[in-house]
């Protein structure tokens, strides 16, 4: 009996000093780490009940056997939800720090009650030495707190082994020998605990801190071959399902596989229910339309268009083929990103390059490139092209007399009466100050002073409101045409901007022509 005591002794001063010399590695490698700290504690909560229990096993009177098992107490009840929450980082689950905290309410009323157990005997309601052994050994009878306690230990356990044992298939094989390792780690104390429990244990003792040398002695094992805890694997979910970017998982058939939560948020009717089904067919189910071609091209990009709660947004879909080690294809990734507010940049920043910030029509930069354009384009077909040039009449009085805000929204008025006539095709925009340009392609000159003249009357026939005054707004306008097709846009604008001026020798509020000859 006493050899068989002094190898348990002995087991467990060796557990006690592998878990102190894991917790100082920890340590020494904190900054490479993870969860370093957590380690270093975890290691020490077992360290001291390892010692307390081999030290238990050495004393010889009952009362230095409840002084050590007290001891035992400071370490065991901490280790094991110490454990879970190295098992729940591991896992890539976040715990908030209240509670964690909560985690430890019962290992310290379970510290507290062995402690104080001779004035309420809740933990242990008798704690005695054994008659017949010759080596000083106690016998218990549990009270109502040791079960509460054994019960919350054993479900830690369970619960660190079943977050464990979920993650098997989710875990590359280069890092399954670290899972494995873990795995262990929460069944061997659970079936040792079990073996105890049943009094199937030599002498009744308890073996917890002996197999926690072997849990040990593979920890460092599994340190030394695999890196373990230097290179912890992320946990998929908490990679996936943390992206700020919807991602869709298509199979090689095109099925839909699997979807993250930003994708859900992104687009709500994108549940559960599409799972099993191919892209196309929950796409039009959504939308009545087929899903962009980007999900077939290897690296391509695409814009996709959705409305989102009332909200219109731009999602940039990115497609990427997952394929095997020998090339296969095995999938398809589908990434949305959220571009909206970067459209939205862009086409302001378009606005502002291409178009008056005042009228919202093209400015003269964009009105020269595309009208020479379409100048060209009436040139190679052989039809009419005519142009037509006006500015508001006495504009500087209107700014003098009612003030500039007043003489800006003369402007936006005249720009309004005059698109309400002007086709599609035509190309209106601010050529400078008060000034307009209107090319019309296949248009000759005498339906382009028709025109002109219609837009005049418009014009003056309806007087802008304003609160103190009606101001009438009149316009000048000067057309003109290609002959034969071998002049310029440049000397368009110089034959209509002739003809604008002889409208305003003539009385203003005038249509004038003048014909290009070469």
């Amino acid at each position: 009996m006493e050899s068989q005591i002094t190898i348990f002794i002995t087991l467990a001063a060796t557990s006690g000093v592998l878990s102190v010399f894991l917790g100082l590695y920890a340590f020494l490698k904190r900054k490479s780490v993870p969860s370093a700290s957590l380690f270093v504690l975890y290691n020490a909560a077992l360290a001291i009940y390892i010692f307390g229990y081999a030290f238990e096993l050495a004393s010889d009177t009952l009362a230095e056997i409840k002084r050590w098992i007290v001891v035992e107490y400071v370490g065991m009840p901490f280790s094991v939800v110490l454990g879970l929450l190295l098992v729940m980082r591991y896992t890539g689950r976040t715990v908030a720090r209240k509670t964690a905290a909560a985690m430890f309410v019962i290992p310290a009323i379970t510290l507290a009650m062995v402690a104080t157990n001779d004035f309420h005997h809740l933990f242990y309601q008798s704690i005695y030495l054994r008659e017949s052994s010759p080596k000083p050994l106690v016998d218990i009878a549990v009270g109502e707190w040791y079960i509460v306690h054994g019960a919350y230990t054993f479900g830690c356990l369970l619960a660190g082994f079943v977050l464990l044992l979920r993650r098997w298939k989710q875990t590359k094989k280069t890092y399954r020998l670290q899972l494995a390792v873990l795995i262990l780690s929460q069944i061997v104390p659970i079936l040792a605990a079990f073996l105890y429990l049943m009094g199937v244990t030599p002498q009744g003792m308890d073996p917890v801190p002996v197999v926690l040398c072997l849990t040990s002695a593979m920890n460092i094992w599994a340190i030394v071959t695999s890196r373990m805890l230097t290179i912890v694997p992320i946990a998929k979910d908490s990679i996936f399902e943390s992206m700020k970017e919807g991602v869709i998982v298509l199979d090689a058939a095109g099925r839909i596989v699997d979807f993250n939560r930003a994708l859900g948020e992104m687009l709500p009717a994108f549940g559960s229910r599409v799972i099993g089904k191919t892209l196309d067919e929950a796409w039009i189910g959504m939308t009545g339309t087929a899903f962009p071609a980007v999900r077939s091209l290897d690296g391509a990009e695409e814009e996709l268009q959705w409305t989102n709660g009332g909200r219109a947004a731009t999602y940039l879909v990115r497609s990427s083929t997952v394929t095997s080690k020998r090339g296969d294809s095995l999938g398809t990734l589908l990434m949305l990103i959220d571009v909206t507010e970067q459209k939205r940049l862009e086409d302001r920043l378009r606005q502002l390059a291409y178009y008056d910030g005042l009228t919202q029509l093209l400015n003269r930069t964009q009105f020269l490139l595309r009208g020479k354009k379409m100048l060209e384009e009436a040139q190679s077909s052989g039809s009419p092209f005519s142009l037509v040039l006006f500015d508001i009449d006495h504009f500087k009085r209107i700014n003098d007399t009612y003030g500039h805000e007043t003489g800006d929204r003369a402007l936006v008025f005249a720009v309004s009466a005059i698109r309400r006539l002007l086709s599609p095709d035509m190309l209106f925009a601010r050529y400078g100050g008060e000034e307009f340009a209107i090319c019309l392609p296949r248009t000759g000159i005498e339906a382009a002073a028709a025109l002109a003249d219609r837009l005049r009357i418009a014009l003056s026939s309806e007087p802008l409101e304003t609160q103190n005054a009606r101001v009438r707004i009149t316009a000048s306008f000067g057309v003109a045409q290609i002959a034969d097709g071998a002049d310029t846009l440049e000397s368009l604008l110089r034959d209509a901007d002739a003809a604008l001026y002889e409208s305003k020798r003539n009385g203003r509020n005038a249509v004038s022509l003048r014909a290009e000859t070469v």
